[in-house]
């Protein structure tokens, strides 16, 4: 327990100091293993993430989607902001007013090319260790998105690869619904 209070804490001065910080407008910043990754927010990201929390938030309501949130994940100093996040409904905030990764649902990520690298590897593996039970990544340079479903042991056992076009399929998942692709803007 000392090892995540140390952890939060880190994760604590490091955003207070962003804080701080001219960030540029249009710019989105995140923590990843401790490193600060500040990726600038294009119209085809905005425009795949608004589509994702649209249809989840029509499911399930404005109250439990969120979009570029500050949820602490496990690992070492993982402040990650998910594009698209569904808590559950019996979500509550800590007491540092922070929503919990045990209370994640749901996570789409929407591939930037400077930070591709984070949501195919260590943000995905954080995930799987915070056993969120579905994991989608939106990739507007290959045209396809990926998901990942039975987060166990740190990794996730099932991968499927959709191309855009053709709607995701997530019924049988938490969210339960069919995702149309066909409007994903590609780069």
């Amino acid at each position: 327990m000392a090892d995540a209070d140390a952890n939060t804490q880190g994760l604590d001065e490091l955003f207070e100091r962003l804080e701080r910080m001219p960030v540029p407008e249009g710019f989105r910043v995140e923590i990843v293993g401790g490193y600060i990754f500040m990726a600038p927010q294009r119209d085809s990201h905005w425009g795949i993430t608004f589509r994702i929390a649209s249809a989840v938030a029509k499911r399930f309501g404005m109250d439990r989607v969120f979009s570029d949130v500050r949820i602490d994940f496990p690992g070492d100093k993982n402040g990650f902001c998910p594009d698209v996040a569904l808590l559950k409904e019996s979500a509550k905030k800590d007491d540092k007013g922070h929503w919990r990764y045990q209370d994640v649902e749901f996570v789409a990520e929407v591939i930037s090319q400077g930070t591709a690298s984070n949501d195919y590897g260590p943000k995905k593996l954080a995930y799987a260790e915070a056993e969120v039970p579905l994991y989608v990544i939106a990739d507007p340079c290959q045209g396809r998105c990926f998901v990942y479903t039975d987060p166990k042991d740190g990794d996730y056992g099932t991968r499927t690869a959709v191309d855009f076009g053709t709607g995701l399929d997530l019924t049988g998942t938490v969210v339960d619904l069919v995702l149309p692709t066909d409007g994903f803007p590609r780069d």
